[in-house]
C-alpha cells in the first residue's frame, strides 16, 4: 500500500499528536454546537421604574447607588449568566400597571439589544407616579397569559406601595390567577433613606415629605381620575423628610398571597438559585458551544506529546547522577 508506507514516518506520536490538537484548534475556531436536551425559561424581567427606586442606600462594587441602578446591574448579571436557548423580555412597573416592552427573545442571539434596554431604564419612562404593587401584579398576570408561551415573571421591586395601603384601597387578591412561575425579587436597604424628587431633566429638587407621600403619588379619597398626579412640593427640612426602606415583610406577604416565590436581590448568586426552581417553559434541544471542549482537548495532546520526552531526559539526568555521584573534597 503505498500510500500507507509514505504516511508512516509521519504517524509517529511526536507528529500526529500535534497534527491532531491543530486539527481540533481549527474547528474549535469556527464555533462548533451541539444540540442537547435541556430546561428551557423564558423570562419576563419586570423592574419596578417608581421614584421610590431612586433611593439610595444600595452598593454595586464598592459604589452607593440607587435601588434602581441596582436592580439594572442584577438584571445585566443575570441576563449575562443565561445559557443560550433562553428567552427574555423586558417590562417596566408604575402606577397600577405593567407594560412588556417586547415578548421574550432569545438571549443570545439578541444579546446586545436586552442588555442595551436594560441599561436605559430610568425612573422618567413612567407613566404615573403611583406604585400600587396589588394592582400592579394583576396587571402582570394578564400579560402574562398574553405571552406566546409560558413565562416566568421576575419582578425586581423594592415592594414600596404608594399611596399606603388602607382599608379600601387594599385589593382583594383571593381569586388571584397567575400564569407562569413567579419571583419576587426585593431590592433596596433596610436602613431608612430619603426618596429624592427630580425634575423632567433629572436634576435634583428635594425630597419627598411625609405628608406628600401619603398625599402624592395618588390621593386621599378613592378616586381613579387623578392617580399617580404629580405634587411638586418637597421636604422643608431634613426632619421631614419620608424615610423609606425596602418592605420585605409585604412582599413575603404579597407572594404567598399570589403564590409566588421571594428572595432577597442582595445577592446575585441567591437570585439565580431561586429561579433555577422555577418551573421551564418547556423541555428542549438547546444548542451548546463545544469550542471550548475541543480546545482543551488540543491543549491535552500537545502536553501529552511532549511530556513523555521532558519526563524522560528528566530520569535520565537523574540516573546519570546517581551513577556519577561526585567525588568529595579533601
Amino acid at each position: 500500500m503505498p500510500l500507507l508506507r509514505f504516511l508512516k514516518p509521519y504517524l509517529h506520536r511526536d507528529t500526529l499528536l500535534p497534527l491532531v490538537a491543530l486539527l481540533l484548534l481549527l474547528l474549535a475556531a469556527f464555533k462548533p454546537t451541539v444540540p442537547i436536551p435541556r430546561n428551557i425559561y423564558s423570562y419576563m424581567l419586570v423592574m419596578d421604574i417608581s421614584q421610590s427606586m431612586n433611593t439610595k442606600g444600595m452598593h454595586w462594587r464598592g459604589n452607593e447607588v440607587s435601588r434602581l441602578d441596582y436592580a439594572k446591574h442584577l438584571a445585566h448579571d443575570l441576563v449575562a449568566g443565561m445559557p443560550c436557548g433562553t428567552r427574555v423580555s423586558l417590562a417596566f412597573f408604575s402606577g397600577v400597571s405593567v407594560a412588556a416592552l417586547y415578548t421574550p427573545i432569545e438571549v443570545c442571539a439578541n444579546y446586545a439589544t436586552i442588555q442595551d434596554t436594560i441599561a436605559r431604564a430610568e425612573w422618567r419612562q413612567a407613566w404615573s407616579g403611583n406604585s400600587r404593587l396589588r394592582e400592579g401584579v394583576d396587571s402582570l398576570s394578564r400579560l402574562l397569559r398574553t405571552m406566546p408561551e409560558q413565562t416566568q415573571a421576575i419582578f425586581l421591586t423594592d415592594g414600596e406601595e404608594a399611596p399606603r395601603l388602607h382599608t379600601f384601597n387594599t385589593r382583594d387578591l383571593a381569586n388571584f390567577q397567575g400564569a407562569g412561575d413567579w419571583l419576587m425579587v426585593g431590592i433596596g436597604s433596610k436602613e431608612p433613606q430619603p426618596i429624592p424628587k427630580f425634575d423632567e431633566n433629572n436634576k435634583l429638587l428635594g425630597y419627598w415629605s411625609a405628608e406628600n407621600f401619603v398625599m402624592q403619588p395618588g390621593v386621599a379619597q378613592i378616586s381613579q381620575q387623578n392617580l399617580g398626579a404629580r405634587d411638586e412640593r418637597t421636604a422643608s427640612s431634613a426632619n421631614d423628610r419620608y424615610q423609606s426602606t425596602m418592605d420585605e415583610e409585604y412582599m413575603l406577604k404579597l407572594s404567598q398571597e399570589i403564590g409566588a416565590r421571594y428572595v432577597n436581590g442582595d445577592s446575585l448568586e441567591d437570585v439565580r438559585s431561586e429561579m433555577g426552581k422555577l418551573k421551564p417553559s418547556r423541555r428542549d434541544f438547546s444548542p451548546m458551544h463545544v469550542d471550548w471542549i475541543l480546545a482543551l482537548i488540543a491543549g491535552a495532546l500537545l502536553l501529552s506529546s511532549y511530556a513523555p520526552q521532558r519526563l524522560k531526559k528528566l530520569l535520565k539526568r537523574l540516573s546519570h547522577r546517581l551513577s556519577h555521584p561526585p567525588s568529595a573534597k579533601s
